[in-house]
């Protein structure tokens, strides 16, 4: 570069002078679970949804994970890309554990969440010891035994029996899981803590989102999470399990889009 190059004030246009959204995924999927999204939501946000570690196209790091290591490789993403303005953080099920973690370790980073089919208790033993034999299923028979084993909870029973294109996506993404990701995936959750005393301290705006028909977590849970954030919105979505961004795509997408643009105004109230 020419030294001259400083000597005067270069004007720029850049769309990506939006709310940025980050979009975090389930276990165990990938950002391509937000494909859907990232293309609805394009006009009112810029969306960013990384792989975990050891998830879809990142490195298969060696285990333990802890949801701390998963929400400081989220915000060190958002360092990279020079992102210093707070973002909605939107996670779905272990991606929610995700985004309960960076509210609670970086809440000068969130102007909002979204909370989408996940839960803010910690696992009970009962659930822990599920976790522990998930990690020995998956060590002896591989991630494709683990997948086929959670593909029909995932979805509603209607979409697992009509909608094929979407089942079979979604056990590809989870077939494409790394065994390091899935383990340390596990370990991260069946060490999570508990995040009921976090809702009363949560500020931001806060939309939840559950499909009516999750067989992984139930609906009450949702509404325990709205009774507890002040001022949180509760869109149950008919017809749709566990993945309702995949499931009912526009009904999920329109919910997403009143809450950034109901943001994006009063953050505009506020400026004038």
């Amino acid at each position: 570069m020419s030294e001259s190059s400083d000597d005067f004030g270069l004007a720029y246009i850049d769309s990506c002078d939006q709310l940025t959204l980050l979009c975090i995924h389930g276990f165990p999927f990938s950002s391509a679970m937000w494909e859907p999204q990232v293309e609805d939501l394009s006009g009112v946000a810029r969306v960013i949804a990384p792989d975990l570690r050891g998830h879809g196209r990142s490195e298969a790091a060696s285990p333990p994970y802890t949801m701390s290591m998963l929400a400081d490789d989220c915000v060190g993403l958002l360092d990279f890309l020079g992102i210093e303005s707070p973002v909605v953080v939107c996670g779905l099920s272990m991606g929610g554990y995700v985004a309960f973690e960076i509210y609670r370790q970086y809440p000068e980073r969130v102007a909002g969440l979204i909370l989408a089919s996940t839960r803010a208790k910690a696992d009970t033993p009962e659930g822990k010891a599920g976790r522990d034999a998930t990690i020995e299923k998956a060590k002896k028979q591989g991630v494709t035994a683990v997948a086929a084993d959670m593909l029909p909870k995932l979805l509603a029973p209607q979409t697992y029996e009509e909608d094929d294109e979407v089942a079979d996506f979604v056990q590809e993404m989870m077939e494409g899981t790394s065994l390091e990701g899935m383990v340390g995936a596990l370990q991260a959750m069946r060490d999570r803590p508990d995040s009921t005393p976090l809702l009363a301290e949560i500020d931001v705006p806060t939309l939840i989102i559950h499909g009516a028909d999750d067989q992984l977590i139930p609906v009450a849970e949702a509404r325990a999470m709205k009774a507890a954030i002040k001022g949180a919105q509760l869109v149950v979505i008919p017809d749709a399990g566990h993945l309702p961004n995949l499931e009912q795509i526009d009904m999920f997408s329109d919910a997403v889009i009143d809450f950034v643009d109901a943001l994006t105004e009063n953050d505009h109230d506020h400026e004038h």
